[in-house]
């Protein structure tokens, strides 16, 4: 049987340097595997207890390392298994996040997508509003215009037995004379009177003598004049 240095200093109460010694002398058989030394004896050199305690302990060492191999064993699984965990756990909190991120995408798309509504809708609303604006305006002017067609038509008719009287005596009638028998306000007058000046030098209508201007109703109409 062989015996480790170890083995053989214990069971024959040697040092190892006597041991080592002896194996350079070559007084003990030997061997070496894997880098161990084993010193080999022979079985009538022990006695019948010593083997039993030699073989109880290389039992026990065996059992001993065959333990440890599988705690080993063990302790690989479990740092495996922990590894596998640890990845996994990684893996998934990056699912977790991508998927975070692409939430956001999406909301961040959906935000854009109704601001661009908004907008959009804010657009059409302040075409229609300028629209709207635009057609009052047109309708008030409309309406302005109507209103002064019909009072100048009122006034040509109120004016008729003034302008009888007044052709009997002569056919011009003073702008300032007859805008005094007109039942006007003082600004209306002037609104008129400077429309008569703007035009009198280019409208045949209006007859300026002496620094006046004078109108003849029996060869004209002044009524778009005449608006106020």
């Amino acid at each position: 049987m062989r015996l480790t240095l170890d083995e053989y200093s214990k069971h024959f109460k040697m040092s190892k340097e006597m041991i080592n010694s002896k194996l350079r002398a070559k007084k003990l058989n030997y061997i070496i595997e894997d880098g161990i030394t084993y010193v080999i004896v022979t079985r009538s050199s022990l006695d019948l207890n010593k083997r039993e305690e030699i073989h109880r302990e290389k039992t026990t060492q065996a059992r001993e390392k065959m333990n440890t191999n599988k705690r080993q064993t063990q302790e690989k699984s479990k740092a495996t298994v922990a590894m596998v965990l640890s990845l996994y756990q990684k893996e998934n909190q990056q699912l977790k996040d991508k998927i975070v991120q692409l939430e956001e995408k999406i909301d961040k798309l959906i935000d854009d997508k109704e601001q661009m509504l908004r907008d959009e809708m804010s657009k059409i609303e302040k075409v229609y509003s300028a629209k709207d604006e635009q057609l009052k305006t047109i309708l008030e002017l409309i309406n302005t215009k109507l209103l002064s067609e019909r009072n100048a038509q009122q006034t040509i008719h109120e004016v008729q037995p003034l302008e009888s009287k007044k052709k009997k005596v002569e056919e011009l009638v003073e702008l300032k004379e007859y805008l005094k028998s007109l039942d006007l306000e003082p600004y209306q007058r002037k609104i008129i009177k400077k429309r008569f000046l703007a035009v009198y030098d280019s409208d045949v209508r209006v007859i300026k003598q002496n620094g006046k201007l004078f109108l003849n109703f029996s060869k004209y109409d002044y009524s778009d004049l005449l608006e106020y």
